[in-house]
């Protein structure tokens, strides 16, 4: 849902824009996709510590006999 916010606010910068020439674009270009990894890192680093702070409850199960 974000990267679909993001593609669209970064469709309406480009639209908006009339006088772009191919220095722009590229400097958008990098803009974006250091934009798309900062989020892509932070989305990663917020799930690891949710993670760590809401441990899976672990069901064991044994494939061994009680007789044993």
């Amino acid at each position: 849902m974000l990267t679909l916010a993001l593609l669209l606010s970064s469709q309406l910068l480009l639209l908006q824009n009339d006088g772009s020439d191919f220095k722009d674009l590229g400097k958008y270009l990098v803009i974006g996709f250091v934009l798309a990894v900062g989020a892509g890192v932070t989305f990663t680093v917020v799930r690891l510590r949710l993670r760590d702070r809401k441990p899976q409850t672990g069901q064991v199960i044994s494939i061994t006999s009680k007789d044993e």
